[in-house]
């Protein structure tokens, strides 16, 4: 473990720890009869010791002592001899001295320790002297750091005092990872049990402590701190990740941002009469069409909660909903999301007279948007656009909804960029919600991440062309290097998107990419995130723009006709991403082409409420649960999965993650027993029936993975989709 080769004991050895093994199960044998019957005395207390000794990580032992101590402490008269009470918790922390000789990184121990210093007997004083010294043995001892941190609360010792220690600390070691770690990261203090406040720095710069405001003329001296641990010794990873933690304070915005809505703001919709899918026009599903209901959906730049009818209001005419509800677009029970959607209402006869309707949604107004980490929308942000929504035609919804859709290349044509229905879209690229927010970024962001690009590219130049003859070494720093180098580019570009709002700056993509697939190369172990990480950045690049978009649009071209539907399909197929990001540029899509790569997960697609057609076949999804996202897009209609993974795995790990027969997350309108008298039971197919149970599909392709799509999961799939027309491509009776 951490590198340290063991070696096979030898005869010796073994005798030993059998003799060893037989102690400690005679020592055990008598400490669960005394812990059976309550026997707190002085011999069981004795036989507690030396099982303590043996074996300091035996939980039941440390508790018996507390029972004992209670015990003990009763047995006292009404007026105590303070002598007496003094007596037992001393003998309790030397005890505890014992066991930490044996082994100083025993939970049990530690965690007695602060138990015996709770009931106020000792020296805190005492205590950090005690600490010193375990310290000096091991200074990256987390125990003894977290018991210093609880010493530390009930002393009331400043920040400023032990953000000192850990600037000692590291002066002397540059490797001691803890000292970083206790300079920034979050703990909850001991005597506020309620209130989580940050460690040492972080807290000094949120109460704004004298000397450490402004946060820019801090951070740039604890830049300039972590980069001489950096040059100073490169191969410890200790200041790369301290380093990580402040690049994160210098990106974190002072507020959540509103990034994208759907509608954008500023446009003209209309839905056709013959309901087809005018992206000129709207890019409305049919689905939403056809029952009159409408998504509205806000996308936030992290995941908030508090989105309800009292933060933001809509105005609409004709609107039936007089109490707007939204939903958070995540499949987590918490009340936190980074989309959020809720419905508006045009009944028939209410628009058979009108042109259009213009909607008005006012949020940022009133305080109660907050992300996960307490920051609060503050800027007020009015978005307005109309829509026209003319009467439909029952018929031809009916027939519109029995055509097959097909996957082929031959069906779709290359979208122009210079056509009259990029419009919408491209003025959703060109999204400016409030043209009052000032810049998010400040000008100090921006030099101080382009000064650590600087730095960071001279330090890979430094090492590249250095003497070192451990290849390990070298791969070892150019691997944290070069990640550390992708994020401060990918920060960058992030910064100059803040300050311009109207587009993405994707200056360093071509390089980050590059970077990424180094990094696959020189790290196969962690292969995966890195995969991950290039997917993002490579969407990121991919939308934006318009004029970068365009490039993978398509209109499809339905086979059977010899016109060209007004349906627009973004086709990221054979990209080779394993996540999907970016969606917030995607949010009008309706019809999207994600085969032939390499997703595990469709994480984030819940946030397109406009999807109606999703190709997914070829990709290395495994389960049916990683699908879970579908059941939040209710506008879908097609959906293909084939040529996956679906049933390769015996043990699907994320299966109890999801709702089960068992679960309390079960929707109570799950109608079971009508499964029962087709013979196919829902327990058979519970994970097909978890994500499929309410969908509106028509078409589903299922065909090539693994899972069993025999006669008895047609009938079931056909029992729980009533609508579904098309399965496998054949055309169902």
């Amino acid at each position: 473990m951490h590198g340290r080769p063991r070696k096979a004991p030898t005869a010796e050895d073994e005798k030993a720890l059998a003799l060893k093994a037989l102690k400690l199960r005679s020592l055990q044998s008598q400490f669960l009869h005394f812990h059976q019957h309550k026997i707190y005395t002085k011999e069981a207390l004795e036989n507690n010791v030396k099982l303590l000794e043996a074996n300091p990580e035996f939980y039941s032992a440390w508790n018996y002592r507390k029972l004992a101590v209670e015990y003990n402490l009763s047995q006292l008269e009404a007026d105590p001899d303070s002598d007496s009470v003094n007596s037992i918790f001393s003998e309790e922390l030397r005890v505890v001295e014992n066991a930490l000789k044996r082994n100083y990184k025993s939970y049990g121990a530690w965690h007695h320790r602060k138990w015996v210093l709770s009931k106020g007997h000792s020296s805190t004083d005492r205590e950090l002297r005690l600490l010193n010294l375990f310290q000096k043995q091991d200074a990256r001892n987390f125990h003894a750091w977290n018991y210093r941190r609880f010493i530390a609360g009930l002393k009331n010792i400043s920040n400023e005092e032990e953000l000192k220690v850990t600037t000692d600390m590291i002066n002397d070691n540059f490797s001691n990872y803890s000292a970083w770690h206790n300079r920034s990261f979050s703990f909850p203090m001991l005597t506020l049990p309620s209130d989580f406040c940050s460690v040492l720095l972080s807290h000094l710069l949120k109460e704004r402590a004298q000397g450490y405001y402004p946060k820019e003329n801090v951070l740039t001296e604890e830049y300039e701190f972590v980069r001489n641990a950096l040059f100073t010794d490169p191969d410890d990873q200790s200041g790369w990740f301290y380093h990580l933690w402040l690049l994160d304070q210098t990106v974190k915005l002072d507020t959540s941002l509103l990034i994208s809505c759907w509608p954008p703001c500023g446009s003209n919709l209309f839905v056709p009469t013959d309901g087809s899918l005018d992206c000129s026009l709207s890019a409305l599903a049919y689905s939403h069409y056809k029952t009159g209901r409408y998504p509205f959906v806000l996308h936030f730049s992290e995941a908030v909660d508090g989105v309800n009818s009292s933060t933001v209001t809509v105005e609409a005419e004709h609107d039936a909903n007089s109490n707007h509800t939204w939903s958070p677009l995540s499949t987590s029970n918490h009340e936190c999301a980074q989309a959020w959607v809720t419905h508006i209402n045009f009944p028939d006869e209410k628009i058979c007279s009108s042109k259009s309707v213009r909607v008005k949604i006012a949020l940022g107004h009133s305080p109660g948007i907050t992300s996960l980490s307490g920051v609060q929308l503050t800027h007020p942000t009015n978005i307005e656009f109309t829509m026209c929504i003319p009467p439909h035609d029952s018929q031809h919804d009916e027939e519109k909804s029995l055509d097959k859709i097909s996957w082929r290349d031959e069906n779709f044509d290359v979208h122009g960029k210079h056509c009259e229905e990029s419009s919408l879209l491209n003025s959703f690229h060109q999204l400016r919600i409030n043209e009052d927010i000032k810049s998010a970024a400040s000008h100090w962001n921006v030099e101080t991440i382009a000064n650590e690009i600087s730095h960071c590219r001279e330090l890979l130049s430094w090492m590249n062309w250095g003497t070192k003859s451990n290849d390990y070494e070298n791969t070892r720093v150019n691997k944290i290097g070069k990640l550390t180098l992708a994020r401060l580019l990918v920060a960058h570009d992030a910064m100059m998107s803040h300050n311009s709002p109207n587009s993405l700056s994707t200056v360093h993509c071509k390089e980050v990419l590059e970077l990424y697939r180094d990094l696959m190369k020189l790290d196969p172990p962690h292969s995966q995130f890195y995969e991950d990480e290039y997917s993002l950045v490579l969407l990121k690049q991919v939308t934006s723009s318009w004029e970068s978009l365009v490039g993978y649009c398509y209109q499809y071209r339905d086979s059977t006709s010899s016109s060209i539907d007004n349906r627009i399909c973004v086709r990221l197929n054979n990209l080779l991403l394993s996540r999907i990001g970016s969606i917030e540029k995607l949010l009008w899509v309706q019809m999207l082409d994600l085969s032939h790569n390499q997703l595990k997960s469709i994480e984030g697609l819940e946030a397109m409420q406009l999807l109606s057609c999703l190709n997914l076949s070829n990709n290395n999804i495994g389960s049916f649960t990683a699908l879970d996202t579908l059941r939040l897009v209710k506008s879908l209609k097609v959906l293909d999965i084939s040529n996956n993974e679906i049933g390769l795995h015996a043990v699907d790990t994320r299966r109890y993650l999801c709702a089960s027969p068992l679960s309390h997350t079960v929707s109570s309108d799950w109608k079971f027993e009508e499964f029962d008298k087709s013979g196919s039971t829902v327990t058979n197919y519970w994970e097909a029936f978890s994500v499929f149970s309410g969908s509106n599909l028509t078409q589903l392709d299922i065909a090539g993975n693994l899972v069993i799509v025999d006669e008895k999961f047609k009938l079931f799939l056909c029992k729980l989709l009533p609508g579904l027309k098309w399965l496998d491509g054949e055309e169902l009776h």
